[in-house]
């Protein structure tokens, strides 16, 4: 008889026990098929797919805007190419003191090509710093198409200011930019500025208003880059605007008595932001022909 209470205690037990298990699983947990991780998973999916679809379109837009970009470029390029440019870095290592006319035919004479100034702070010669300024000017050019001359590319030699100006001519230079360093007695001056042919020269009233164009846009794109330009002036005394049969435009980089301007303009990267700011006004200069 126990052994009967038993055996039916212990039946009872373990249909009591397997009841229980069967009701502890919680239908949230098992009737979607997938766990919150899932979710999260598939959610992350779906983002990253959406993402690469936005980056997609992000690398398509980018490179139509490239493809334009490069389009404009060559057109602007292949625009360029028609134009020369005749760079002129002033001075050289001698001067020369023998003079020679100022304009074809006037009584009027002047040196042939004076020494020019020097660093105040560096000792650098303005014909050191020209050549310097100009090969970076002419870099820019010509990368951005145009056909370049130089009047000197090395500082030993000996080529007159008149000289100078027929070698643009002859070469059928379609405009000139001549690179110079200012000095004055009065330390304390700073700025860039431009000078061109007078409006008023009988030897230069024909390329004045087409001078007056250029300078007026390389001052404008200098002072957008943050440089200090003084003014624009006009010039009836230079050799070298009075010989010129085409526009010309003379660019002051700085004053190399003051001290701090005079160690900016030795800096190469401040000559190749300077000269890319010339380049660009020149550039804009052309875009209106």
């Amino acid at each position: 008889m126990r052994k009967k209470s038993l055996i039916v205690s212990i039946f009872i037990i373990v249909s009591l026990m397997t009841f229980g298990c069967s009701n502890s699983a919680s239908p949230s947990d098992t009737s979607s098929g997938y766990t919150k991780s899932d979710s999260k998973d598939n959610s992350s999916n779906d983002n990253q797919n959406d993402s690469k679809d936005s980056k997609s379109q992000e690398n398509n837009s980018t490179d139509n805007n490239q493809s334009k970009e490069a389009i404009n470029t060559t057109t602007v390029n292949k625009k360029n190419e028609q134009y020369i440019i005749c760079i002129d870095p002033g001075h050289q290592t001698k001067g020369d003191m023998s003079e020679e006319p100022v304009a074809p035919g006037s009584s009027e004479k002047k040196f042939k090509v004076s020494w020019g100034t020097q660093g105040v702070a560096t000792k650098i010669p303005e014909y050191e710093l020209t050549l310097s300024a100009s090969k970076i000017l002419k870099k820019d050019l010509e990368q951005m198409g145009f056909k370049v001359i130089m009047t000197r590319e090395t500082n030993d030699v000996n080529i007159t200011n008149s000289e100078r100006a027929v070698f643009a001519n002859d070469n059928n230079a379609d405009l000139v930019i001549r690179i110079h360093a200012d000095g004055s007695e009065d330390s304390s001056t700073t700025g860039a500025s431009l000078h061109i042919p007078s409006q008023d020269s009988q030897y230069t009233s024909k390329i004045y208003p087409e001078s007056n164009e250029c300078a007026k846009l390389i001052s404008l794109q200098m002072k957008q880059d943050g440089f200090k330009v003084n003014n624009i002036y006009q010039r009836s005394d230079l050799t070298g605007f009075n010989w010129s049969k085409v526009p010309v435009v003379l660019v002051e980089m700085g004053f190399m008595s003051n001290p701090e301007e005079d160690q900016k303009m030795a800096e190469t990267s401040y000559q190749e932001k300077m000269m890319k700011s010339v380049a660009e006004g020149a550039q804009a200069y052309f875009e209106n022909k």
